[in-house]
């Protein structure tokens, strides 16, 4: 079992950037291919990036492939989404999320087993 608290939202310009920190709770951080997720309001919760377990190999939704930029520190159980370049269409609840299933960053929902609350990140125009 794992907690997963996200971070780091909040309101900014189009064109602006953000990060989103999300801290895990255990001892099985680095066993644990992480996920960033969005959901934006009458959406589904779509990926927006996957990490591996030591953070050298990274997936990325096109939507974002160019501004995002996910990384992680296994000795802070801390996972980040540096968000660059902004734009209204990113406005949406993030959530990070654990997949202990798998072994390689994808972008399957359903192998994410653990999941944290969300933080909203609001993108104006």
């Amino acid at each position: 079992q794992v907690q997963l608290v996200e971070s780091g939202g909040g309101l900014v310009q189009a064109g602006g950037s953000l990060t989103l920190s999300c801290a895990a709770s255990g001892r099985t951080f680095s066993s644990y291919i992480m996920g960033w997720f969005r959901q934006a309001p009458g959406k589904e919760r779509d990926i927006v990036g996957s990490i591996s377990r030591s953070g050298g190999n990274l997936y990325y939704a096109r939507s974002v492939a160019g501004r995002f930029t996910i990384s992680r520190d296994n000795a802070k159980n801390t996972v980040y989404l540096q968000m660059n370049s902004l734009k209204p269409e990113d406005t949406a609840v993030y959530y990070c999320a654990a997949a202990p299933r798998a072994t390689v960053p994808i972008g399957s929902r359903g192998l994410y087993d653990y999941w944290g609350q969300g933080t909203q990140v609001t993108v104006s125009s």
